[in-house]
């Protein structure tokens, strides 16, 4: 057993953290800092997904692209003209490792001789006989709190346990570019990498089951849709995965495209197809890192999709035992592990007193333009029965777009039709993610339409289209000038 920063020799601890990634570290942080001895138990790389291998690799390469389009997009003013070329993936991919590598010393490696009763123990971590086991042995606990992520899921297509294929891990740490790529998931991850990779030049196809996006509204999903075609990336939505092959110069999807109506039934539109790539990236979702560590021989319940279930307060099944971040199944954001991670660690070491409020929760899609949204969607606003008032604004109505010459995206809210409260929105919008923590605390403190459309914001900025938008429920904002809202 590898004991990192050990003052005490003490085998005994208030709270043991399994998972020494960013949930595992801030619930040890959260508890030490609360006076309680901490044991972080980690296996595999410190820091965990967002760090090594998820937000930080794959956002910079996402960055560096968007600076290739950007140099080919510039035509778009007149007297620009120019072009940016990948030069060297070679060089790129290794400037995106030194920046993980910088990231994991400074805020993983380097915290642990901050905190005198965190003590760091490398090794596995299971439940056996009624005791937390680390390695072989029993350690003495309070408390313990499951962080252990998850991993990337894989779909039961078959022919795939045959097939070499790839991760986001694996995409995101390849050493030469493919010449074409069969996306296979339309969600962030599928999105974000297959529009990554068709900017390097790589010819892409995104298949899925359902479209783009199916957690955002469909005029969302239509509009990524088209943008991501006017980039040259193949989509192939509403598909049926029949069988995935090798093939002498890579691999082959046989699929059909569906049509399923509100109620679920599915008949086929088209008949079957098959798309050739030379590589394939799986990129349907993550499942939670819960088996293995004998969760359910304890007692903690595990649901189906391998999520460890947990209360309000983010306790198991079981007293004392609570879970955090992506092993719960759940808001699979980095900053929504850190945030419930802080919780479980002050209930684990005060009394459950905290309850957990992912109600004005923001998710991104870093694709360009960005895809961000707050909230209820209309769509899921409507399937609680929940009687709304939509207001949709195209970015050809918001000046700054105007004036960059870029009007890819849109913004839409979500009001309640009786109170006129803000219940959800969404912005697609270059640099949109920027600007949906304006409506993050709109919604959470419980403004009305009315409020945001009164506020003021700044002219010839993309958050000023929250205002415009809040204004379209009541009125025609082409029919304003210039900052006369």
């Amino acid at each position: 057993m590898n004991d990192c920063c050990n003052r005490s020799g003490r085998d005994e601890f208030d709270v043991a953290v399994i998972g020494a990634g960013s949930a595992g570290f801030s619930a040890a942080i959260t508890a030490a800092e609360l006076g309680a001895k901490v044991a972080l138990i980690g296996h595999g790389t410190i820091g965990g997904t967002c760090v090594n291998v998820g937000c930080v690799p794959s956002k910079t390469l996402i960055r560096a692209t968007e600076a290739v389009h950007g140099g080919r997009a510039a035509a778009r003013f007149p007297g620009l003209g120019g072009s940016v070329e990948l030069s060297d993936w070679t060089q790129l991919a290794a400037s995106k490792d030194d920046l993980v590598a910088e990231l994991r010393q400074k805020k993983y490696i380097d915290l642990l001789p901050l905190y005198e009763n965190v003590r760091y123990i490398e090794d596995r971590a299971r439940f056996a006989d009624g005791n937390l086991l680390v390695g072989d042995a029993p350690i003495k606990v309070g408390k313990v709190i499951l962080a252990m992520g998850a991993r990337a899921a894989v779909p039961p297509i078959p022919g795939l346990d045959s097939i070499p294929f790839l991760t986001s891990t694996s995409a995101l740490a390849l050493d030469r570019l493919p010449k074409s790529l069969l996306v296979i998931g339309g969600g962030v991850i599928g999105v974000e990498l297959g529009q990554m990779f068709a900017r390097l030049g790589v010819a892409v196809t995104i298949c899925c089951r359902s479209r783009l996006l199916p957690e955002m509204d469909p005029e969302v999903s239509a509009a990524l849709q088209s943008y991501l075609e006017a980039e040259g990336v193949r989509v192939c939505a509403g598909v049926a995965y029949q069988r995935i092959d090798s093939t002498g110069e890579g691999i082959a999807l046989t699929c059909e495209t569906l049509s399923c109506d509100s109620g679920g039934h599915c008949e086929t539109v088209a008949a079957i197809t098959t798309i050739a790539a030379e590589q394939v990236l799986i990129a349907t979702g993550r499942r939670a890192n819960s088996d293995g560590l004998g969760l359910e021989a304890h007692g903690i319940g595990v649901a189906e999709g391998g999520g460890v279930i947990v209360d309000d307060y983010l306790e198991t099944t079981v007293p004392s035992v609570y879970a955090v971040g992506d092993v719960t199944g759940r808001d699979q954001f980095v900053y929504m592990a850190a945030y419930g991670a802080k919780l479980a660690a002050r209930n684990a070491v005060q009394g459950n007193l905290h309850r957990y409020d992912n109600s004005a929760m923001p998710s991104v899609a870093f694709t360009d333009p960005q895809v961000a949204s707050v909230g209820l969607t209309e769509t899921a606003a409507r399937a609680k029965g929940l009687d709304v008032k939509v207001s949709l604004l195209p970015l050809d109505a918001v000046p700054r777009a105007l004036a960059a010459r870029d009007t890819r995206g849109l913004i839409k809210l979500v009001a309640d039709k009786a109170t006129d409260r803000l219940l959800g929105g969404q912005i697609m919008a270059p640099e949109g993610a920027d600007s949906i923590q304006t409506l993050v605390m709109a919604i959470k403190c419980g403004m009305t339409a009315a409020d945001l459309g009164a506020t003021i914001f700044p002219y010839l900025t993309t958050v000023e289209g929250l205002k415009l938008a809040a204004q379209t429920f009541d009125m025609d904002v082409a029919k304003l000038s210039c900052c006369a809202g």
